[in-house]
């Protein structure tokens, strides 16, 4: 597994991004074309080496006429369409980014999307920084992105709307959920651009993986902090899979005012979209109403597309995001033949612990139907003669069958055969 670790301890930018992302081995010169595909009148970009605090580090530099134009979020998508360089992929992450920043905008200003006027994220070195970090991602082929914990300085920053504390209204719309940490720099240390790229593109956040490091990247940002490298550090390496863990996003709002149609509707929905798993837990809410926790449990690169259900589909008016690591037992898929007719499960199992067998519903409800038996009939011949088949293999096989080990003993492990 090809890991991407982000040290955000001086925040992070679109620029320190891209510059890091090259420093990482990313070719320069791909974003260069594309860059110049954008059709944006005299833009050009480069790559300098600087020094920051006496570290050396790349800086992106984006140089353009001088432009004052407001674009709204339709400008940006007809830019993306008709960038004839970026493939469907680079295309689909630079419009979510932008996506990203549009939402949060629209919330804090109560207004509708396609009302949205892109300010700073719309100015020209924004978007070539937004656009250069998805093509930039998409070279580097990562398979999971982490990154530190985010801060986003202190003080405050001029924008369009005024004066404003930092981190921006939007930016502090789109670090929502995002795990943040307070350093004494009296700066705007993360921009709009780099709070999209945190939850646009990365995946869980937390101390340094375990994984063999193989490239070490610096991007630098403008501006110079005394006794501080304003660096964003990328760290690129492979980790071997463990297939018995890994994480997820888990999405939960409490729902009251609404009726179990709806609910049922929304988890049919939220299954189709890919959620891994969704239910719901009767709460009682303020004043004593009773209500529903509904729960999704969801790969993390999906949590975005499953919100925008549950919001649009329940009217609710939070979800809360949280990012878990999870045990879990490894799979396959087992048949075993029954009196009634084969029927289709999921084995189960973990190093040194038995194996267990879950007969599928599906299946036992169409063997039941067709033999005419009660449902419970078809479920307990099913797990019995699972267990039956285990003690054969065990007896034959010499040894316990407890799963500790490869999954090969030697002969076929399909239980049709030795039923």
């Amino acid at each position: 597994m090809r890991i991407a670790y982000l040290d955000c301890s001086m925040g992070i930018s679109g620029d320190m991004t891209v510059a890091a992302l090259v420093d990482c081995g990313v070719d320069f010169e791909e974003i260069r074309r594309i860059v110049t595909s954008l059709g944006l009148e005299g833009v050009r970009v480069r790559l300098d080496d600087v020094l920051k605090e006496g570290f050396r580090a790349k800086a992106l530099r984006v140089e353009h006429p001088p432009q004052h134009v407001h674009r709204t979020y339709a400008d940006i998508r007809e830019i993306l369409a008709n960038a004839s360089g970026l493939s469907p992929k680079q295309r689909s992450l630079a419009e979510e980014l932008f996506r990203a920043v549009a939402v949060a905008e629209a919330t804090v200003h109560g207004m509708s999307l396609d009302d949205v006027h892109f300010h700073e994220v719309g100015a020209v070195d924004s978007i070539v920084d937004i656009v250069a970090a998805a093509v930039g991602f998409d070279l580097l082929g990562a398979d999971q992105v982490v990154a530190s914990r985010i801060p986003t300085g202190r003080g405050q920053v001029k924008i369009a709307h005024g004066i404003c504390t930092v981190p921006a209204p939007a930016t502090a719309e789109l670090l929502k959920g995002i795990p943040l940490v307070d350093i004494p720099v009296e700066a705007e240390l993360t921009t709009p651009t780099g709070a999209a790229i945190l939850k646009t593109i990365v995946d869980r956040f937390g101390p340094l993986p375990e994984f063999a490091i193989e490239r070490i990247g610096y991007g630098a940002g403008t501006r110079d902090v005394p006794g501080r490298a304003n660096l964003l550090r990328m760290f690129v390496g492979t980790a071997e899979p463990t297939p018995d863990r890994d994480v997820v996003v888990l999405l939960e709002t409490n729902l009251d005012d609404i009726s179990g149609e709806i609910i049922g509707h929304t988890k049919q929905k939220l299954f189709d979209a890919g959620a891994l798993d969704v239910f719901n837990t009767p709460v009682q809410m303020k004043k004593d109403r009773p209500g529903v926790l509904l729960s999704v449990i969801a790969p993390p690169h999906l949590a975005d597309t499953l919100e925008d259900i549950l919001f649009r589909e329940t009217n609710t008016f939070g979800v809360r995001r949280h990012t878990v690591e999870r045990a879990k037992r490894f799979r396959q898929e087992e048949t075993v033949q029954t009196a009634f007719g084969p029927v289709r499960g999921k084995l189960g199992w973990r190093h040194g612990e038995p194996a267990v067998f879950t007969p599928e519903f599906d299946d036992c409800a169409r063997v039941a139907g067709a033999a005419g038996v009660p449902l419970r009939e078809v479920y307990r011949a099913a797990t019995s003669q699972f267990c039956t088949s285990i003690k054969a293999v065990s007896k034959d096989s010499g040894h316990s069958h407890d799963h500790g080990h490869s999954h090969d003993h030697g002969h076929s492990h399909d239980h049709d055969n030795h039923g």
